[in-house]
């Protein structure tokens, strides 16, 4: 009884602190989504989540998802080699590199993007180097290509970094015994490494994901606001629209949709888990 008393009294500033900053916003966040105002009074409703379905909505989820889940599987398409690579090396140089890539991430995320409009705006660094050797200005910005490069430079640390942590601290004995067996490189990969590295992978693609398919300031500033994606349109309701029921709404929906996907990556997590690599 003792114990669990303490451990009460130690976790309580925790439980305070969820309360406070995540479970009553989250609920004040349900409650503006199920209501309507009505004068000075509030009335239970789903119209706030009917208007979800409207086709113009539809389209904005539907272009908020697709660049989202290209912009991850770019991620992992780069990401997993670097990490790869980068664990293969001597202890002080895959150090000096990981802080290298962590580096850009202690600056702002606003200033990090910003940077890219004077990399490939009109009269940016690309195009003045261009129109210096006389070749033509390139339409660098205001595209989706813009924005999935903003998308990728900003989350890719994230997929780097979980995919890498798990490459570290794979058994070392399992690769040799491959080898040993009489394993090629490529099949001490694909039946060893990969499958050992998924729980890594998962988690990348859930830490990327998940801040693709909500950010605005990506596609505000490389998009040149012609891009409405869910993140923005949410923003818009807060704070031009001053529709906080339908924001609120957005919001509870984007929620079920980012556990979908945590549900779905700890699926295969689980399942990695328990099936092992076999060489065959």
């Amino acid at each position: 009884m003792k114990k669990k008393n303490q451990s009460i009294l130690y976790s309580s500033p925790y439980l305070v602190w969820s309360l406070i900053f995540i479970i009553f916003p989250l609920l004040i966040v349900l409650f503006f989504s199920f209501t309507q105002k009505t004068g000075d009074s509030y009335s239970f409703t789903f119209a706030n989540f009917e208007r979800l379905f409207d086709i113009t909505y539809m389209k904005v989820f539907g272009l908020s998802l697709y660049l989202a889940a290209i912009s991850t599987f770019l991620c992992l398409l780069i990401g997993y080699p670097l990490a790869y690579f980068v664990s293969k090396l001597g202890e002080k140089r895959r150090n000096l590199i990981i802080t290298l890539m962590i580096l850009p991430m202690w600056m702002n995320f606003l200033l990090r993007t910003y940077s890219w409009m004077a990399i490939l705006g009109n009269n940016g660094i690309i195009n003045t180097l261009l129109s210096k050797i006389g070749l033509s200005k390139l339409n660098l910005l205001y595209n989706n290509g813009a924005v999935l490069l903003g998308m990728i430079y900003n989350f890719l640390p994230f997929m780097i970094l979980p995919i890498y942590t798990v490459l570290i601290k794979m058994d070392k004995d399992l690769i040799n015994a491959a080898s040993d067996l009489g394993a090629t490189r490529w099949q001490t990969f694909k039946k060893i490494i990969l499958p050992l590295s998924v729980p890594g992978i998962a988690s990348g693609i859930t830490m990327v994901f998940m801040p693709a398919v909500t950010t605005f300031v990506i596609s505000r500033l490389l998009g040149g606001g012609q891009y409405m994606l869910v993140g923005n349109l949410i923003e818009q309701q807060f704070t031009t629209m001053d529709d906080w029921n339908f924001g609120s709404a957005l919001s509870i929906f984007m929620i079920i949709i980012i556990l979908i996907s945590m549900a779905i990556m700890s699926k295969y997590d689980k399942d990695s888990k328990e099936g092992g690599g076999n060489i065959c």
